[in-house]
């Protein structure tokens, strides 16, 4: 056998060079895995208790009545109602719709002490005129509310 000796010259500068690629690469792998990695504590969901029910805002929702359009204006914070309150209310709708304004201030105190529409009662002279409040609060109310987490398969 014979047994030929090969001599490999190699320059300083390619050795460097090939030593930063390297450490490049390395890095931009180590990057791309730290970027894109999945991380579990982001991807469960919160408990229910520490959850927020709401968006804080004010929102609001109209009703028509008549050629008036009322705003009903609902104040939440991240987990309670704070108020509920009527707007552009002018004197002809007062005038011609009486029962407005006393339905809704029944409404508003029976809401704000439950935070929740489910065990509101209506009386039944208002039966009608406290089912159109009820839906405007809702409507503003779902408005207010925070978006379901999205499932993931």
């Amino acid at each position: 056998m014979s047994a030929k000796t090969k001599i490999i010259v190699l320059r300083m500068k390619e050795i460097i060079y090939t030593a930063i690629f390297i450490g490049l690469a390395i890095l931009l792998i180590a990057l791309f895995l730290i970027m894109f990695r999945r991380d579990k504590t982001a991807a469960l969901p919160e408990p229910s208790t520490a959850a927020a029910s709401y968006i804080p805002g004010v929102y609001s929702a109209s009703i028509a009545l008549g050629n008036e359009q009322v705003n009903v204006e609902v104040t939440v914070d991240a987990d309670h109602i704070n108020s509920i309150t009527l707007r552009s209310l002018s004197d002809s709708v007062t005038a011609m719709y009486p029962l407005v304004e006393p339905a809704m201030q029944d409404l508003t105190e029976q809401i704000l002490r439950n935070q929740s529409l489910d065990a509101v009662t209506c009386q039944s002279e208002q039966k009608y005129t406290s089912a159109i409040l009820l839906k405007a609060i809702r409507s503003a109310l779902d408005k207010a509310a925070v978006p379901a987490p999205a499932s993931v398969f």
